[in-house]
């Protein structure tokens, strides 16, 4: 099946099982991780931010309010 037809057929399903398609697809997706392209500066970016975390010259912040501050920070400019 080509792209365009496999578009049309979703194009068709109920919106229940449009969500259900995108849970499959994005478990497909999680099982096939370690193919994913990565590169080695960003993966020799991401042991550099680790050990610095590890020396105490990072810190992290809770994901709750990384996204408020986003979310207070665009939401005014609008």
């Amino acid at each position: 099946m080509r792209i365009e037809e496999i578009k049309q057929e979703i194009d068709r399903l109920l919106l229940s099982e449009k969500l259900l398609l995108v849970e499959d697809l994005w478990d497909s997706i999680a099982k096939s991780n370690s193919e994913l392209p990565f590169p080695d500066w960003q993966k020799k970016e991401l042991e550099k931010r680790y050990a610095e975390y590890k020396a105490g010259k990072q810190s992290l912040h809770d994901w709750e309010d990384v996204h408020e501050g986003l979310r207070n920070k665009y939401s005014s400019n609008t």
